[in-house]
């Protein structure tokens, strides 16, 4: 069924190029490539920084072959973005989470536009990341690339959008989730507004645009033709809203921030232990019924201000201020082996530490290492999702900056030595 699946989605584009060598390191040294949703299916990626990045290492992990396009003798910005460094390397850890399983090919987007075009006449998407128009200016807009590659589907990743009166405007994470409401929802109850941890704006605008990447390969089975797809930031955040969103729109309910609190289900949130938190949440009354006798308190459950959600909402503060020194008296620890069999959720907040020393994680193998060309073994988080008749893995380390330029020049574009030194002469690769 899934190799089915790769010749339809292959059907508009490219043949499949078995010829081709993955160079499989790490956790996979004999993988099954066949087993991959996406293999064949070839990605030209001219994205930098988060969003871009991780949507194409998404469809990586999936088994397309990615072709990271990137400045010469500089490269992604993000590999600059450290401390930390790799031992032995030049490039971030930072750069790290978001750009294994891709080969690296050294282009100046300037110069180069011809092999950009040989090289979108090889594959079937191309994902960017400039602001609206600038690649227009070299000649490697949609309108350029439809007319030579017909059947290539165009995603755009930008802040904004390509109408509208930010449209020109520069994005990022932070800024996006500002104007978008996350940070006005983010943050202590009384305290200023805070970011969330990671950039999870970005994350969400890479997983909206792997998802829609997807659909479109799939869409093209049935039309032979490619299209362009735009996703942004802003729009992202705004869609991420979801119960905040539907609350302001449908019943004029402004929002405010609720720290680890819940708006709407009492009790949720965290609660100090003697040496850390732990966060608990009860979504039915049977579940709070249960956290009282835990906490040896039956009879809070039936005190008739606490008895319903509706009612442990109106008395929130009560509650809390009940709950709150019981559970300081003890520690994080000893809290979840009391709750070890509880029937409602409840979970330590870890440090990195702890979470990679949790006994489900480490369980589950959710890290895996690979191989570095100079820092010898690193680890990644490999990816949550997984399949039972697919490949869905991380096989190759980041790569190095232009450490498959002349790979891909000849293997994918059949350029002779000579092409390629002369494209080097002329600073057009590195």
């Amino acid at each position: 069924m899934l190799n089915k699946l790769s010749r339809l989605l292959r059907s508009g584009g490219q043949q499949l190029d078995f010829s081709r060598n993955f160079h499989l390191t790490g956790v996979l040294p004999s993988a099954d490539l066949s087993k991959y949703p996406l293999d064949g299916i070839k990605i030209l990626d001219l994205t930098r920084i988060v969003a871009g990045p991780y949507c194409t290492m998404v469809l990586s992990d999936l088994g397309a072959e990615v072709y990271k396009v990137e400045r010469p003798f500089h490269g992604d910005e993000s590999r600059k973005w450290g401390p930390p460094f790799l031992k032995n390397s030049d490039d971030s850890v930072y750069f790290m989470a978001s750009n294994r399983n891709k080969k690296s090919v050294c282009v100046d987007l300037k110069q180069g536009k011809d092999v950009i075009y040989d090289m979108a006449r090889k594959c079937d998407v191309l994902v960017e990341n400039y602001i609206p128009g600038k690649l227009d200016e070299f000649g490697l807009g949609y309108k350029d690339l439809k007319k030579i590659a017909p059947s290539l589907i165009y995603c755009s990743i930008t802040g904004y959008g390509p109408v509208g009166p930010y449209r020109n405007k520069p994005g990022y994470d932070v800024i996006a989730a500002s104007m978008g409401g996350l940070l006005h929802i983010t943050g202590s109850e009384n305290g200023p507004p805070s970011k969330v941890g990671v950039a999870i704006t970005d994350i969400a605008t890479g997983l909206y645009a792997h998802g829609a990447i997807l659909a479109a390969l799939l869409q093209r089975t049935k039309t032979n033709r490619g299209q362009k797809i735009d996703v942004n930031l802003l729009s992202t955040q705004v869609a991420c809203l979801i119960n905040v969103a539907s609350n302001y729109l449908n019943a004029g309910k402004e929002a405010r921030r609720w720290g680890t609190a819940h708006e709407s289900i009492v009790p949720y949130e965290a609660f100090p232990t003697s040496n850390g938190y732990i966060t608990i949440g009860c979504g039915s009354n049977i579940q709070f019924e249960a956290l009282c006798n835990y906490l040896q308190i039956p009879d809070v459950a039936k005190d008739e201000r606490f008895a319903t959600n509706q009612t442990r909402v109106k008395h929130r503060q009560e509650l809390i201020a009940i709950l709150a020194p019981i559970i300081q008296q003890r520690t994080s620890a000893e809290w979840m082996a009391t709750f070890s069999d509880a029937p409602f959720p409840v979970g330590p907040i870890n440090s990195m530490a702890e979470v990679f020393r949790d006994p489900h994680i480490e369980a589950i193998q959710l890290v895996k290492s690979l191989d570095h060309p100079t820092a010898g073994i690193v680890k990644v988080v490999g990816p949550p999702v997984v399949y039972s008749e697919a490949g869905n893995q991380a096989r190759t380390a980041p790569p190095l900056l232009g450490e498959h330029t002349d790979q891909v020049l000849r293997e994918l574009l059949n350029y002779s030595e000579d092409q390629v030194e002369m494209l080097r002469r002329k600073g057009v690769i590195q």
